[in-house]
């Protein structure tokens, strides 16, 4: 600090360090300056380079070329002549297929009538008939006796018959009805498919009973306008009847 004077804040030798730094910017100017003129040396020889290989190889290409071109002509002129060969073959192979098929469409009104005769030949056959010729008898027989057989066993099954349980209950006019004289009556309709049961005495009041019976119908044959019909008919000692139950058996 002895050579740099300060007087009242003003800095007296500022331009020595102004001179420095102006100093140091121009030697690297310099440095940069060299820096690109070398990039630029080492641009410009390759280039130079690369032109130098191109003239290089282009006699070369040229004659290379030059036989290329040769060659290229002679196989142009091969394929050339292929071609005219193939197509004076399809040409002759044209007029072989169009008279075939003039030769088809000139026969087949001729081949018409042909099959119609044919398919007419055809309807006279008796399909149905030609299996019953050739049937085997052995075979015939053998089925015979196997329906036979069945037809036997099933005529000798039972046949299910549909039966019903019915309860009654009849009703006399008045306690002095003969109740036992009633139930004779009840009991003296017979028809087929009818059996009477088990019967009692139901108290219903004032000292009158009604009679209870069941009986056992075939469903085919007797029904229940049938019974009340029936038992209706003695009048003299049924007021009225009525169905207490009735159970498929």
């Amino acid at each position: 600090m002895a050579g740099s004077v300060l007087v009242q804040g003003i800095w007296a030798d500022k331009w020595k360090a102004d001179d420095a730094e102006r100093l140091y910017y121009e030697k690297l100017t310099q440095h940069h300056k060299g820096d690109c003129a070398s990039i630029a040396a080492q641009i410009a020889k390759a280039r130079q380079h690369i032109t130098e290989q191109l003239e290089s190889l282009s006699s070369p290409s040229d004659k290379m070329t030059q036989a290329d071109v040769i060659a290229i002509n002679k196989r142009l002129s091969a394929l050339e002549a292929e071609n005219k060969s193939l197509k004076e073959k399809v040409a002759t192979l044209e007029c072989r297929l169009g008279g075939t098929c003039e030769k088809k469409t000139s026969a087949a009104p001729a081949a018409a009538p042909e099959k119609l005769k044919k398919d007419g030949d055809d309807d006279d056959v008796d399909l149905f008939g030609s299996d019953e010729e050739e049937e085997d008898p052995e075979a015939a027989r053998i089925r015979e006796e196997r329906l036979a057989a069945y037809n036997a066993k099933k005529e000798k099954k039972p046949a299910l018959i549909a039966k019903s349980s019915i309860l009654l209950d009849v009703k006399p006019w008045d306690d002095e009805t003969d109740m036992k004289k009633l139930e004779e009556c009840v009991r003296s309709i017979h028809a087929d498919g009818l059996l009477w049961g088990a019967s009692k005495l139901v108290p219903l009041a004032y000292g009158i009973f009604k009679l209870q019976i069941n009986c056992v119908v075939e469903d085919d044959k007797v029904g229940t306008d049938f019974l009340e019909e029936e038992i209706c008919k003695f009048e003299d000692y049924i007021q009225s009847i009525d169905i207490a139950a009735f159970n498929k058996i």
